[in-house]
């Protein structure tokens, strides 16, 4: 078994490409996870969500977003599936009531609490890859662009917002230019009317 910094490291554009490399690394990651849960273990995904709703009871999709990092359509689409076999039940939120809430259910929290020791196998394995000395760095450097990743949306919207208001301020100022060009230009003088001829008078 190779020991962990003792890796060759390839060369050419792609060795200094960040998402190449994270692109890798992830295919990695997984297969290392799939090897340690097993065919019929909890997906990725499916241990996250799990592990969010058993932090608070009642998570609506939206929170279950901003927790679990999974895209709104997925994340909806893995709820339904992981509904339909029981690890979760659903619920009206008791906060909004057009918003659906899950919550855990008896399954759902015997099958996460048996897949934790594989998960935490898993990360053991891919964090034995590295030195000692640079693990904690490359945690802290993950959890840096995992926060990236969750201050985006926010971001995006901020950037949404303050385009918008610019667009209307340009505009509200092309009006107010466009109205003092037209109070700037001269009056053109009225034309006079042609007199009328007077009727001859009646001898």
């Amino acid at each position: 078994m190779v020991k962990s910094g003792k890796l060759p490291r390839k060369i050419g554009p792609l060795a200094n490409s960040p998402s190449h490399l994270m692109h890798r690394a992830l295919q990695l990651a997984l297969d290392i996870y799939a090897e340690e849960t097993g065919p019929d273990g909890l997906t990725q995904r499916q241990f996250a969500v799990l592990e969010a709703a058993s932090l608070k009871a009642g998570l609506t999709q939206t929170e279950l977003v901003r927790m679990t990092g999974i895209d709104r359509s997925t994340l909806a689409d893995l709820v339904t599936r992981m509904t339909a076999k029981g690890l979760l039940e659903r619920e009206r939120s008791t906060l909004d009531a057009r918003a659906k809430a899950v919550r855990l259910s008896p399954d759902g929290a015997a099958r996460l609490e048996a897949a934790r020791p594989k998960v935490e196998a898993a990360d053991k394995r891919i964090m034995g890859l590295l030195p000692k000395g640079q693990r904690d760095a490359f945690l802290n450097q993950l959890a840096e662009l995992a926060a990236a990743a969750d201050a985006a949306p926010d971001a995006a919207k901020a950037e949404a917002k303050a385009l918008k208001k610019a667009q209307k301020l340009a505009e509200k100022e092309a009006r107010k230019a466009e109205k003092a060009i037209r109070k700037a230009q001269p009056k053109r003088p009225r034309a006079d009317k042609p007199k009328k001829p007077k009727a001859a008078q009646a001898a």
